[in-house]
């Protein structure tokens, strides 16, 4: 009405599920936070809003995402768990917003969770050989820093197994599910123009560095 041009960009990252209880379609869940960072700096760089769509639609069509859960979260005007987990289950596929995953099975060890979460990532994403990702473990909320980079060791492995690079990283809670544990895994398949948009300065509350 104010004669300002918008574009929307949709975010569908998620390869847990096709559809799930609340969406139709794949989810939006970790591609967000580099989606908001590298169209930013594309708009920084002077980009044209077409430009700066366009790039956003990139990183979504170049990202791919997986979440796992350990508890649940309680919104504050609930007050009480979004939904009922046991202490030795896992939600497989979880959504950002406690949305259900691929199924909840018993809890298994760090190194099978991430070479199933990778395999389900990679094998949707299909980079080349030899191509260069950044790996984004992200903290659902409840997670200790140490155990985001107990997942992120392994996800090395599993990229070293399909002959992907991790030539960026971003380890910590970044986009949440207030204090759900769990973990999301996202790869980005890198060019040279989104590395450079990447490593251009940025100076939020989350996100610092450059100048």
């Amino acid at each position: 009405d104010e004669g300002i041009k918008v574009e929307s960009v949709l975010t569908n990252d998620d390869v847990a599920v096709e559809d799930s209880t609340w969406t139709a379609g794949r989810r939006g869940t970790g591609v967000t936070v580099l989606v908001e960072k590298i169209a930013g700096a594309k708009a920084e760089a002077g980009g044209s809003l077409a430009e700066v769509a366009a790039v956003a639609r990139k990183v979504n069509d170049k990202g791919r995402s997986f979440g796992v859960a350990l508890t649940s979260c309680a919104t504050p005007a609930a007050g009480t768990p979004t939904f009922d987990i046991g202490p030795d289950e896992m939600e497989f596929g979880v959504g950002i917003h406690g949305e259900p995953g691929r199924r909840r099975e018993k809890v298994r060890p760090a190194s099978e969770i991430v070479e199933e979460m990778a395999d389900a990532i990679l094998g949707d994403l299909q980079p080349a050989k030899g191509a260069n990702v950044l790996a984004f473990v992200n903290g659902l909320g409840g997670t200790p820093a140490i155990e985001l980079y107990l997942v992120y060791a392994e996800l090395t492995k599993q990229l070293e197994r399909y002959g992907v690079q991790a030539t960026r990283s971003l380890v910590g809670n970044y986009i949440t599910s207030l204090e759900m544990a769990g973990v999301s895994i996202t790869l980005l398949e890198l060019d040279d123009e989104l590395t450079a948009l990447w490593d251009a300065p940025v100076h939020t509350p989350s996100l610092r560095w450059g100048t």
